[in-house]
């Protein structure tokens, strides 16, 4: 009979991004401090560096087991770019169909090794059918919000009827663009199955999971699993508490803003490892930051291969003007140390659902300017919860500099920022109330699937 003590294999299949692979090793991690589990973790070579780092510094190497991807290469796309970091844009979809022609290699995968259990991610529900048709179940695993899947899902069941939370909404242009993306995914990427995407509802076994918190979003958690049959399960923001750098410039940050800064007072800009921002918004940016006097920490990044200094990407003089009361970073800089430093006020931000996440584990009112997909739902979900600011594009759908600085005032200068960081204090503290017990049910979820495949296994 199997018990506590018996051990259950997983292998988790995120999509090849960064932003996806980090929360299924976050997921990883807190599900191995409370169950007797092995984890295969399924990526492309390309990516093994990053993942590696993570099991290492976590002391994972006796738990989670690499497995290799094989992907086809070809002239277009050699095996480094078997990964969206540093990929070039006009070869994103070159990947995705690239991952579409895997399901072979990953067939193999689960034969050879035959886990207990499949959790696997946004663009693969195909691995599921493959897990089911040799007897192992799988869990879809979105990295999205209830809010963002609830939406998307009520769009495919009921077409234009109304959805049920109207203040939280895509403007006309930001839904025809995003019709258009999956108009262009249908015709040239999942052409076989019309169903696609949604064969992650479909295919999950009993539950699906999602980056999310019920204290944040109860009633779309409700809605989303009145529409799929399934019950969600919430696995929190998978946060680490353990942000403690050891890199000499990364501290230099963090020693910056302790230095003679007050508490709330400093701004950090910052829209993600892959968003580039166009010279236009750079320096409707630099407009706004002029305008209101803010302290502020700005990561800046460039796209592969770019080389140019910040002299000649920011407007002339901008560094020396601001001296003191800012700084610009390129590359990567440690934003969670950022977020949680009493200093920082704000977090001017395009909204992707993680530093959404981040906002609000952290308490940091957010400032925001989203640039695609999801974000701009993300961010009037913010709004709606009352610890947001957004900034609103002009009639040409550009965000201008003294909009951006009427934003930064309603939270750094006006009486309306007391709100804000009092409601995004609230937020934290529910978030983080929950987070070990939401971490205990995920991890019980899973255990009772893998037990249940077990017991089917040696009955049949």
């Amino acid at each position: 009979m199997e018990t506590e003590n018996s051990t259950f294999s997983i292998l988790m299949f995120p999509w090849l991004a960064h932003g996806h692979i980090f929360p299924y090793l976050e997921l990883a991690k807190s599900i191995l401090k409370r169950k007797n589990l092995h984890i295969y973790f399924c990526s492309t070579p390309i990516n093994f560096g990053s993942i590696k780092n993570f099991i290492d510094k976590n002391l994972l190497n006796d738990s989670i087991e690499l497995v290799q991807l094989h992907l086809e290469s070809s002239p277009e796309l050699p095996p480094h770019y078997h990964t969206t970091k540093n990929l070039p844009s006009d070869l994103n979809f070159t990947l995705l169909k690239a991952l579409q022609t895997s399901n072979s290699s990953f067939s193999d995968i689960i034969s050879t090794l035959r886990p207990d259990l499949v959790i696997y991610d946004v663009f693969q529900p195909w691995a599921a059918k493959i897990a089911s048709s040799q007897g192992i179940p799988a869990v879809y695993f979105s990295i999205y919000g209830a809010f963002l899947l609830s939406f998307v899902h009520h769009q495919y069941t009921f077409g234009k009827a109304r959805f049920p939370f109207p203040a939280i909404h895509f403007e006309d242009y930001e839904l025809r663009s995003l019709e258009q993306l999956f108009e262009f995914l249908y015709d040239n990427i999942f052409d076989v199955d019309q169903d696609f995407l949604f064969g992650n509802f479909k295919q999950s076994c009993d539950i699906i999971l999602t980056k999310t918190s019920r204290g944040i979003e109860g009633e779309y958690i409700d809605y989303l699993s009145a529409l799929c049959n399934k019950k969600i399960v919430p696995v929190g923001p998978l946060i680490s508490d353990d942000n403690n750098n050891n890199n000499e410039e990364d501290s230099d940050i963090v020693q910056w803003l302790s230095k003679n800064k007050n508490p709330h007072s400093t701004v950090l800009i910052s829209f993600g490892s892959e968003y580039f921002l166009s010279k236009i918004e750079i320096e409707e940016i630099v407009k706004g930051l002029e305008l209101c006097d803010v302290n502020f920490i700005w990561i800046i990044r460039f796209p592969a291969g770019v080389t140019v200094s910040l002299e000649e990407a920011l407007p002339k003089g901008f560094i020396d003007r601001a001296g003191e009361r800012g700084i610009v970073v390129t590359g990567w800089a440690p934003q969670a140390d950022i977020l949680a430093h009493p200093n920082t006020g704000g977090f001017m931000s395009h909204c992707g659902w993680s530093s959404v996440m981040e906002s609000m584990y952290y308490g940091v009112p957010v400032i925001a300017m989203p640039m695609k997909l999801d974000q701009p739902i993300n961010a009037r979900m913010l709004s709606e919860a009352g610890s947001c600011v957004e900034v609103p594009r002009n009639e040409n759908e550009v965000f201008k500099g003294e909009e951006i600085a009427k934003a930064i005032k309603k939270v750094f200068v006006e009486e309306s920022g007391d709100g804000l960081r009092h409601r995004a204090r609230e937020l934290s503290e529910k978030m983080k109330t929950e987070k070990e017990q939401v971490l205990d049910e995920v991890a019980d979820q899973l255990w009772q699937l893998c037990l249940k495949n077990k017991v089917q296994g040696s009955s049949s």
